[in-house]
């Protein structure tokens, strides 16, 4: 049974909904690795170390300082540093709403389960179904643990969602890539649509999917427990250039590549009108009768 982590108040209008706030997502286990003394094979321990006075100091000791120039700090106590905090209201309070097209997911961030609390079933139905109804999203604002976030409410089956969306300034601009234009051939685009719609799907099913990686090092770490020596597996060769980006649609298609649970048919995958050389025509030659045969 899922448990609240938060509450909380989405503030709709002069509406107030008070609702609770539950982790939407769940941490896969990670794998991860300790660092050991070689020799024993103890767990190593951080230590901090000034290094003007040569010695290890204790964290009683530090203190938190933010380096306004090179090498200068100003540094903060922790009342100080409490009253940097945004004061938390868990308030979710509604500042407009939009069409869900206009937001693109490189925004979303983290999402968390919102559910009504007692007594505000029909408040939190209510918006949750104009939003359905009118396929808008809710922009609001939500200050917790210190900080302020700019979040967006949707609807997802019969409840409702708070996604956390970065700000704009924390989203790396596309134009530091280097990328350039190329013109692209109508029988080339032809062929990429071609194969886009063989591996189309009506709909997203995640559990189709899972971590192979991690599987695998798992996998590995079993065989090492078991007193297994791991050795690292021959790299693959790089993969040369593509010169003749027709042949490769050609073989992507001829190939048929799509998921296993999708059966496309042969003829889908042949060339294009202007490419396909004219069939053979029919003979019409009849083969000899017996009687004719026989005089021969």
């Amino acid at each position: 049974m899922a448990r609240p982590f938060a509450s909380g108040t989405i503030s709709f209008g002069l509406v107030s909904i008070p609702v609770k706030l539950y982790s939407a997502t769940e941490a896969s286990e990670k794998i991860s690795f300790n660092m050991l003394h070689r020799d024993c094979g103890t767990r190593v321990q951080q230590q901090y170390i000034c290094r003007k006075d040569e010695r290890t100091i204790e964290r009683e000791e530090i203190v938190k300082g933010y380096e306004f120039s090179k090498g200068q700090y100003v540094t903060f106590s922790e009342e100080e540093l409490k009253a940097l905090e945004e004061r938390a209201t868990q308030a979710i309070e509604i500042t407009e709403f939009l069409p869900s097209s206009q937001i693109d997911p490189i925004y979303f961030a983290k999402a968390y389960y919102l559910a009504p609390d007692r007594g505000a079933e029909r408040a939190y139905s209510l918006l949750g179904t104009a939003l359905r109804e009118t396929k808008q999203w809710a922009i609001g604002k939500f200050a917790s643990r210190g900080k302020g976030y700019l979040v967006v409410l949707r609807p997802l089956e019969n409840g409702l969602v708070m996604q956390q969306l970065f700000y704009p300034n924390e989203i790396r601009s596309f134009s530091e890539l280097d990328i350039t234009d190329a013109a692209v051939k109508p029988q080339e685009l032809q062929m990429a649509i071609k194969l886009t719609e063989l591996g189309a799907a009506e709909e997203f099913h995640p559990e189709n999917y899972r971590d192979e990686v991690a599987e695998k090092v798992r996998a590995l770490i079993n065989r090492k427990i078991e007193g297994e020596e791991i050795t690292a597996a021959d790299a693959e060769e790089p993969k040369g250039q593509v010169i003749d980006l027709m042949e490769a649609l050609r073989a992507s298609l001829a190939k048929g590549n799509v998921r296993p649970d999708k059966k496309v048919s042969r003829l889908a995958v042949a060339a294009p009108a202007e490419e396909r050389k004219p069939a053979r025509k029919a003979s019409t030659h009849k083969p000899a009768s017996p009687a004719t045969r026989a005089r021969k």
